[in-house]
C-alpha cells in the first residue's frame, strides 16, 4: 500500500470518529435529550440558530411571578421539591427569579425576571474544570450532570448569580430535566421543549406576553425584528458577553 493510500485511510478514519464524538457530545450526552428546534431526533444542535429571549419590563409587574412557578413546575425545583424542603434560605435553587432594578439617578424602580443569560462567551464554561459547562451550538448553555464535580467555580464566574448548589438530596424528578445532590444547576432555557419545537415555560405562562421566544439568527423572526426595530438592552453589556437574553424598557 502507497503512503498515500495510508494517508487517505487515515483521514477517512479520524473523520468518522471526529463525527462520533460529536455525536455523542452534542445528542444525548448535553442535555439526556435531542438538540435544535423541531427536528430529527438524531440532528444535532446548529450554529446556524442561536436562541434567545426578549422580555419587556413595561408589562412585568412587580407582584408577578407566574413565570417563575411555571419554570419550577417544569423543571421540578423550588416550591414543592425535596431540596426546597430543607434548604436553608440563601441555599435554595434559583434556576429562575425576580428582580428590582433601579436608577440611582431617578430612583425609578424595575421589576423583571433574571436567568442564566446565556451568553455567546460564557465565563462559566470558560472556568469549568471538566467541560460539564458547556454552550451548544444553538447558544444554549447548559451544566451536563454527569462532568459537574461541585466546584462551584462556574458559579463564582457568573455575573448574573443565575446558577445553584444543590444540598439535598432529591425525589420524583422530572426525566427531563435530571438533577443531583453535589451538582450545580440553572436555566437551560427548557431545551426539552425548545427540542420539540416549543417555547420555553416562562414565555408561555407570561399573563401579559412579556416574554418573547425565538431564533435571533432568523431575521424573519418576530424576535429578530423586534430587536431590529426597537431599542434593548443587555445587563451588564460593559462585559461583551454578547447575551441571549435582551431587555426592553429598562
Amino acid at each position: 500500500m502507497s503512503d498515500n493510500q495510508i494517508d487517505s485511510y487515515k483521514r477517512r478514519f479520524l473523520g468518522q470518529s471526529a463525527a462520533i464524538a460529536g455525536a455523542a457530545t452534542l445528542g444525548g450526552g448535553l442535555v439526556l435529550t435531542s438538540v435544535a428546534r423541531a427536528r430529527p431526533a438524531d440532528q444535532a444542535a446548529s450554529s446556524a440558530n442561536r436562541w434567545g429571549l426578549l422580555i419587556d419590563t413595561s408589562k412585568c409587574a412587580s407582584d408577578c411571578d407566574e413565570c417563575v412557578k411555571a419554570c419550577e413546575m417544569e423543571h421540578g425545583w423550588g416550591r414543592g421539591s425535596t431540596d426546597e424542603q430543607h434548604s436553608r434560605p440563601e441555599q435554595k435553587a434559583q434556576w429562575m427569579r425576580k428582580v428590582t432594578v433601579r436608577d440611582r439617578a431617578t430612583g425609578h424602580e424595575t421589576s423583571l425576571p433574571m436567568m442564566c443569560q446565556h451568553c455567546a462567551y460564557p465565563p462559566c464554561v470558560d472556568v469549568c474544570p471538566t467541560g460539564a459547562s458547556m454552550k451548544r451550538d444553538d447558544g444554549i448553555v447548559l451544566v451536563d450532570k454527569h462532568r459537574c464535580i461541585g466546584c462551584r467555580y462556574c458559579m463564582m464566574a457568573c455575573p448574573y448569580k443565575a446558577r445553584s448548589f444543590i444540598h439535598e438530596d432529591l425525589h420524583d424528578q422530572k426525566t427531563e430535566s435530571p438533577r443531583g445532590k453535589g451538582t450545580v444547576e440553572s436555566c437551560n432555557l427548557c431545551v426539552n421543549r425548545v427540542d420539540r419545537g416549543e417555547n420555553p415555560a416562562c414565555a408561555d405562562a407570561c399573563p401579559e406576553k412579556a416574554i418573547l421566544f425565538g431564533d435571533l439568527k432568523d431575521a424573519n423572526s418576530d424576535i429578530a425584528r423586534r430587536l431590529a426595530s426597537e431599542p434593548s438592552t443587555e445587563i451588564r453589556g460593559d462585559l461583551r458577553l454578547d447575551l441571549g437574553v435582551r431587555y426592553q424598557n429598562i
